[in-house]
């Protein structure tokens, strides 16, 4: 029998509450578009799978909390992704103040995240609808697809 196919434009259905919870980390495709979907500290969140910066597999990266922020931090590069609104982040010296601070501050959202709701004991992710461009947009189609390719394979000949 085959698998049930999903409307798109909607809730779709990616795991038992439970399962997810336990696995803390999953990754799902909807409607051609990769998703990581992570359950940390309570709550789930739902991203694009690929880092913006180059593409990068965020399903191995470190989650950290970073100035009060959940982040998902990318393993190729270290680039911080806040979890709730794909907020990219980094940590700089601010030299007008006497004596120089260092904080965190904001690149502008550069991750695309999904609403992910639960309803007894099964999580559904709907996929953003927001039109503008995000710079993850760009690894979810061909161009990207094939650059992520690409520095799969260089990456393991350097390995």
């Amino acid at each position: 029998m085959g698998e049930k196919e999903q409307p798109t434009g909607g809730l779709h259905f990616v795991g038992k509450k439970d399962e997810l919870i336990e696995a803390k980390r999953s990754f799902r495709t909807l409607e051609g578009r990769d998703i990581l979907i992570v359950h940390q500290k309570g709550a789930f969140y739902a991203i694009d799978s690929y880092c913006y910066h180059a593409g990068g597999k965020l399903y191995d990266g470190d989650i950290e909390e970073i100035d009060s922020k959940l982040c998902i931090i990318c393993p190729n590069h270290k680039y911080k992704i806040c979890l709730a609104d794909g907020e990219g982040i980094y940590k700089g010296t601010d030299r007008t103040q006497i004596p120089p601070v260092t904080k965190w501050y904001s690149k502008g959202v550069k991750q695309r995240t999904h609403t992910v709701t639960e309803t007894n004991g099964d999580v559904y992710v709907k996929l953003s609808e927001n039109n503008s461009y995000v710079e993850s947009d760009f690894y979810q189609g061909e161009k990207g697809k094939l650059e992520r390719e690409k520095a799969e394979e260089a990456e393991k000949k350097t390995s």
